[in-house]
């Protein structure tokens, strides 16, 4: 499986605390703290909850939901940009 490597890059000051919770639940107890885990389906709900607050890469640099050689995001469509 792939790793993911994760880092906090706001506060959880004034977020629910579910937020602080799943954060914590990820390992993450302050901004600019980065971790790294395997890519699984419980994960990525976890980092859906939590997706403005966080900055997901994958742990060889490149960003997970980059398609290889487009340059281009896997949610991103194909024109009327």
């Amino acid at each position: 499986m792939a790793r993911v490597r994760i880092t906090q890059t706001r506060s959880t000051s004034g977020h629910a605390g579910v937020m602080r919770r799943t954060l914590l639940a990820l390992g993450l107890r302050g901004r600019e703290q980065t971790v790294e885990h395997e890519d699984t389906p419980q994960l990525r709900g976890m980092l859906h909850r939590v997706a403005h607050l966080v900055e997901v890469r994958a742990a060889n640099g490149a960003s997970p939901g980059t398609r290889e050689g487009t340059g281009r995001s896997a949610r991103q469509g194909s024109g009327g940009e």
